[in-house]
């Protein structure tokens, strides 16, 4: 069942992304790539007064990339820079190592992710979203 869930999840983020757009005028913007897979975005945000008012990504790759980075955003947008950074952590703590039941829902949906820790091949595909999304707040200083 838990494994039913997951792939629904990825496929209504992969098949029907709310975040996958241009987002013109964004004065960050930060592309991501994992090289050894091929998998590419274009993280696009708007900071007004330390708070996510507006998030988008572009590129292309495998379903997971592109889930997480959409769920990442459903995430992150409303929230300040301190804590996105804080559920970006969680994130990789997830897929790195173990967390608590209630971190794990602050995830919120991103939390169907955290099968992924068993698959090494996939944790790059995964976490560039996230990862992409710290450099970008840390450029944004």
């Amino acid at each position: 069942m838990q494994n039913s869930f997951y792939r629904e999840i990825i496929n209504d983020h992969n098949l029907h992304p709310a975040h996958k757009h241009a987002l013109d005028g964004a004065p960050i913007e930060l592309r991501g790539v994992n090289p050894s897979c091929g998998d590419d975005i274009t993280l696009r945000l708007r900071v007004e007064n330390g708070v996510i008012t507006e998030g988008a990504y572009t590129g292309d790759g495998c379903a997971i990339s592109q889930a997480s980075a959409d769920m990442m955003l459903d995430l992150v947008i409303g929230k300040t820079e301190e804590e996105a950074r804080r559920l970006t952590d969680i994130f990789m703590r997830m897929i790195k190592e173990k967390i608590s039941d209630e971190e794990l829902d602050e995830l919120e949906e991103a939390g169907a992710l955290i099968d992924v820790s068993h698959m090494p091949a996939r944790v790059k595909c995964a976490v560039l979203g996230w990862r992409t999304l710290d450099d970008a707040l840390g450029k944004s200083k």
